[in-house]
């Protein structure tokens, strides 16, 4: 008689939990409009020899819905942090005054709302991607585990319950995905 299996459900459902927070994380960097602090994070400035994110060298805030402000802490950094705005692709031209970097959010145009969309769908599928390789390695842990003499009925239960916890990830994505492209071309 085979020892009883028993597959890890609260692993997988981490894993599948982790690959929505990635994707809700890749999201914040999207811009729509509105200004978010978290439109930074990407952003390195070269700084005292090393790479450094811009919430290390300033403080940002988001004083307006369509402005960000950072106030450098050291005022030799400021060309360095306008430098790494400039070159980030997010398409918003950096106001010094002194210290402290103004960053006015522009309106997004149709196409660029349609565009960024578009990437939001592909960070959604790069969700579904990671899920969906949670949900193979679930998979083939019970797989094994009947070539090690699991019944078949067991084999069902422990496959219906891998499915059943990645359907509901995926339709957490696509719930997720929905909210951001309602939030993205939203005027």
């Amino acid at each position: 008689m085979a020892e009883e299996f028993e597959l890890d459900l609260d692993d997988i459902e981490r894993r599948m939990d982790g690959a929505l927070n990635a994707l809700r994380q890749e999201f914040l960097t999207l811009r729509t409009g509105r200004a978010s602090a978290s439109m930074l994070e990407p952003i390195m400035v070269n700084a005292y020899g090393a790479t450094t994110p811009v919430n290390q060298v300033g403080t940002v805030n988001v004083p307006e819905p369509r402005m960000i402000t950072i106030n450098v802490w050291d005022k030799n950094l400021v060309g360095a942090v306008e430098k790494a705005i400039l070159g980030s692709g997010l398409g918003i031209n950096p106001v010094t005054e002194g210290t402290v970097i103004r960053l006015p959010i522009p309106e997004l145009n149709e196409e660029r709302r349609r565009e960024l969309s578009r990437v939001a769908g592909q960070y959604a599928e790069g969700a579904r991607i990671a899920i969906r390789n949670v949900r193979r390695d679930g998979m083939d842990q019970v797989k094994k585990a009947k070539a090690d003499g699991l019944g078949e009925d067991d084999q069902k239960f422990w496959e219906s319950a891998v499915q059943e916890a990645t359907d509901d990830a995926i339709k957490r994505v696509d719930a997720a995905l929905e909210s951001k492209q309602a939030e993205i071309m939203q005027v």
